[in-house]
């Protein structure tokens, strides 16, 4: 593979992963005991699952065309992000008891409801509403495409180096590699995110030019830092 096309690829990748981790609503400790809306958990882990969920899925089509790729990315990370916010909203809804609603707005943007008389006072909102739900899985969806584009770049790199490598060793270094991109970028947007987020409907998700320029930046000198190894045979 070209050298310009692997880092090319791999900055588009982490960007869509760092993006991505912006629309999933994370709440944190808050959201763990229903002060806050989102998925009570950090946003690099969050993030980190549904990325290797989408990785595996990827690596599952290893072979494939690109877009059949980065398709199954995306299904994988939406399934496992979709999955893990219906159960939460099972636990606050029958065992907490309380209504999925956002103090961030006053009508869901999805369904248009009022939410308003169903904030707990003192609280940011609670559960996961709709238009959380729905930004959580266009998040999920864009950072499966990247982690499947970066896979797709290193495992492609990789078999076509010369470098005498099977097809299972050239997926499980390109596996081991994106699950790295997602930790790196994950954590950035974390840092930018600045604790917790419900989605694209939060005032904090005007922080995602800033965060994409840093994921931009990480995911470059990374794509440069695995040209550098598989041309130097280190891989």
């Amino acid at each position: 593979m070209d050298p310009l096309l692997l880092i090319g690829a791999m900055t588009v990748g982490g960007v869509l992963i760092g993006g991505g981790v912006h629309f999933i609503p994370v709440g944190g400790a808050p959201a763990a005991i229903a002060t806050a809306t989102g998925v009570g958990t950090g946003t690099a882990m969050l993030a980190a699952g549904s990325g290797m969920t989408g990785l595996i899925a990827a690596a599952s089509m290893t072979g494939s065309p690109l877009w059949l790729i980065l398709a199954a990315g995306a299904v994988g990370s939406m399934i496992m992000i979709g999955i893990t916010m219906l159960i939460g909203n099972l636990i606050y809804v029958w065992g907490v008891g309380v209504v999925p609603a956002s103090a961030k707005v006053a009508v869901d943007p999805i369904t248009k409801y009022e939410q308003e008389k169903y904030i707990t006072p003192g609280t940011e909102g609670h559960g996961i509403p709709t238009v959380c739900f729905v930004s959580g899985l266009i998040g999920a969806a864009l950072g499966g495409i990247g982690g499947g584009l970066v896979y797709w770049a290193l495992n492609s790199a990789l078999t076509t180096a010369g470098l005498s490598y099977s097809s299972l060793s050239a997926a499980t270094v390109a596996g081991i590699f994106a699950v790295g991109m997602f930790f790196v970028n994950a954590v950035l947007a974390s840092y930018n995110i600045g604790g917790t987020i419900e989605g694209f409907h939060d005032p904090k998700f005007k922080r995602l030019g800033r965060g994409a320029l840093a994921c931009l930046i990480a995911s470059l000198v990374i794509g440069i830092f695995s040209v550098l190894l598989i041309k130097g045979g280190v891989f």
